[in-house]
């Protein structure tokens, strides 16, 4: 009786995560907390850190249950639940123990979480169905954690080789750091470029590279396959 009550509350309990992503609120919940992030939280990251600690959480949860929701085998969803815990277990613990070594801890393990995200996004996104907004918010949320994923990136490279970028006015802590390095990651994936913050050790350069090439073809992949699935869910005459 009792393992027939605890399927019975799993059963209920993947109805209802399917139900939230299926719908427009998952996607629409991702994308206003990343937009939040970014644009609010991220620069004033020194003085919002309260704020941080709740989006991160509230991030998290929503990979967790997007990972529970998605088609996929057992065990890469274990994984997935498990790297994305331990990232914000990491990251919280890098702030209450700023060592090198959990640091750049914290930052891979953030650069891990945030690609599984962009792919658990992309999957919920690209499910069968007409093509809605919230299909158009995934597209926009798959971008920004992609900015986010290479931020991190180029984080993990200035503390794993201090000096890789030269910055107009050097980071007063990590989470200025982080702030300026999120900038330029955003930056450089729309191709803007003002200058202010320079790659110069050559695994930056290759990145800041690699992200322009992204941050140009990403789109039009994207456009070009939400146009292809409309036309395929259009009714035959």
């Amino acid at each position: 009786m009792r393992n027939d009550s605890q399927e019975s509350g799993k059963t209920i309990f993947r109805l209802h995560m399917s139900e939230f992503w299926s719908g427009d609120l998952g996607l629409t919940l991702v994308s206003v907390s990343l937009v939040i992030l970014i644009f609010l939280i991220q620069p004033l990251r020194a003085e919002g850190e309260r704020g941080r600690l709740f989006f991160d959480l509230l991030m998290v949860i929503l990979m967790v249950s997007g990972a529970l929701t998605i088609k996929q085998h057992r065990a890469f969803t274990a994984i997935t639940i498990f790297i994305v815990i331990l990232g914000l277990a990491m990251l919280w613990i890098s702030h209450a123990h700023p060592t090198p070594f959990y640091q750049r801890l914290s930052s891979a393990m953030s650069i891990l979480a945030l690609l599984l995200y962009v792919r658990i996004v992309l999957l919920v996104m690209f499910r069968e169905g007409p093509i809605t907004w919230s299909r158009l918010q995934g597209g926009v949320s798959a971008y920004l954690l992609i900015g986010l994923a290479w931020g991190t990136a180029f984080r993990l490279i200035e503390e794993v080789h201090a000096g890789s970028f030269h910055f107009v006015t050097q980071p007063a802590n990590v989470d200025d750091l982080t702030a300026k390095l999120v900038y330029f990651s955003f930056a450089t994936l729309t191709t803007v470029g003002f200058g202010d913050v320079l790659p110069l050790h050559p695994m930056a350069r290759s990145l800041a590279i690699a992200e322009a090439v992204v941050g140009q073809l990403f789109p039009a992949i994207l456009i070009g396959t939400l146009v292809g699935m409309a036309m395929q869910s259009r009714p035959k005459p």
